[in-house]
């Protein structure tokens, strides 16, 4: 699944939230890639264990717990804390696929990798080139979104992002582990809970139809949810 989520932070908050973060101080982006990834990727990172770090990572932690499109594709189950990124002009990351499994070395958690997001902070019209491709069987799609948008990928997607020729680009990153492993059926409980929580604003949530679906979503997530 591939979805767009507009304003899992304001504009304004995702402004404010990039002008804190830049003011920090950046490693190399190759901290966190592995050995196939490292070989094309020119960016740079914040730092892991930085209080800017930690602070921007309670933020948009909390912005997705309270996001109801993300929590209805994604299902989540363990979500790595989230990671900041920067491109200037001639930094790129080049056409790679994301680990099988995170580390995260703080808490020693692994989690495998089943969905990755990019949650812009940077409006499209500050920088150019810095477009996120994915590519799979739908061809190749790119993504440019306005501050405070996200993009919901799979994990198993080759993807990349181009050049930035003008400006700079900061987002936000990260990779989570779904209750549901199994992407088709994912997708299914998506469009079952769309579907619900269009009936249920047109006939009210005790309509009996609306329950009877809502029984229906709940049961299939009690069948395929890894706990």
């Amino acid at each position: 699944m591939l979805l767009a989520i507009p304003e899992v932070l304001t504009r304004a908050a995702a402004l404010a939230l990039r002008e804190t973060i830049a003011a920090a101080e950046w490693v190399d982006g190759n901290a966190t890639s592995g050995a196939g990834a490292a070989s094309v990727k020119r960016n740079r990172q914040l730092p892991e264990d930085a209080p800017v770090t930690r602070a921007a990572q309670g933020q948009v932690t909390a912005a997705l717990m309270g996001n109801a499109a993300f929590l209805s594709a994604a299902l989540p189950h363990t979500v790595f804390p989230p990671l900041f990124n920067r491109y200037g002009e001639g930094e790129t990351f080049g056409l790679h696929v994301d680990n099988a499994i995170r580390f995260h070395t703080a808490s020693g958690a692994r989690i495998r990798t089943d969905l990755s997001a990019t949650l812009f902070l940077t409006d499209p019209e500050d920088y150019e080139g810095g477009e996120l491709e994915i590519e799979g069987s739908f061809g190749t799609l790119s993504y440019k979104l306005p501050a405070g948008h996200m993009i919901l990928y799979p994990s198993t997607s080759l993807h990349r992002v181009t050049p930035v020729t003008r400006g700079e680009r900061i987002s936000c990153f990260f990779w989570l582990q779904s209750l549901v492993a199994d992407p088709m059926e994912r997708e299914i409980l998506y469009d079952l809970d769309q579907s619900v929580q269009k009936l249920s604003a047109e006939r009210g949530k005790s309509d009996s139809e609306v329950l009877r679906l809502t029984a229906v979503y709940h049961n299939l997530v009690r069948r395929w949810a890894e706990a």
